[in-house]
């Protein structure tokens, strides 16, 4: 349902070992909303994403995801994957195999998986690397490539690690124009790690920075937790 709650969490500390990173944090995000996690390093950002992820499982408190929001509808765009340069395919195949949590036993793509891929790369303005090899594809091409890839697993939630590390001023600004266009078109809810304080003041309904004290801006509304 349209405006209702996509992730609640509780009192939540995150960590390794017994030893919390995030300590006591409340949240909520609405559906369609777009929520920026700041920070500095080593503060829990990605620690944070995979708490939302069900990576980990929070040392205290609880993270919830509407059950409206089923994992195969969740695209995640890792540190990991943004880092790796070297994927020995194509641009399509890359897109399209966001598809395959989808696909089940089936060993080929559906008509509508492959139309989801190409109505992505429209939507991204990479159509015309469908045919190139990614590993010749610039730094803001390849970071386009796995955005792409991460949508066409995402119908409901989008979460994003560091998207646009590494990427010139010029590419980041229009990596979040393509962001605030999908969260529009699309109604997607988006998680977003990002060092980016202005951006995210600019772009993100919601922000937690995850600073001491830690602070939940949530659509003008300050709380410190």
């Amino acid at each position: 349902m349209a405006g209702a709650d996509a992730i609640i969490g509780q009192n939540v500390s995150l960590g390794y070992g017994g030893n919390p990173i995030v300590s006591g944090l409340s949240f909520t995000l609405r559906q369609g909303g777009y929520l920026c996690i700041i920070g500095e390093n080593g503060s829990g950002k990605s620690t944070l994403i995979k708490g939302i992820l069900g990576l980990m499982t929070p040392l205290r408190g609880t993270i919830t995801i509407s059950p409206a929001i089923k994992k195969t509808e969740i695209g995640y765009l890792s540190q990991e994957a943004i880092a790796k340069k070297d994927f020995p395919a194509g641009a399509w195949e890359i897109v399209v195999s966001g598809n395959l949590g989808k696909t089940g036993l089936r060993p080929f793509y559906s008509k509508a998986e492959k139309q989801r891929a190409e109505e992505t790369m429209r939507l991204l303005e990479i159509s015309d690397l469908k045919e190139h090899c990614f590993r010749e594809l610039s730094g803001g091409q390849q970071r386009r490539v796995l955005l792409a890839r991460s949508l066409c697993a995402a119908e409901k939630l989008l979460v994003l690690d560091e998207p646009a590390s590494g990427l010139d001023p010029l590419i980041t600004s229009e990596l979040y124009r393509l962001l605030k266009n999908i969260q529009a078109e699309k109604g997607m809810t988006i998680v977003m790690v990002s060092h980016d304080i202005e951006a995210a003041k600019q772009h993100a309904s919601q922000i937690i920075n995850l600073g001491k004290p830690l602070i939940n801006i949530e659509n003008g509304r300050q709380s410190n937790d």
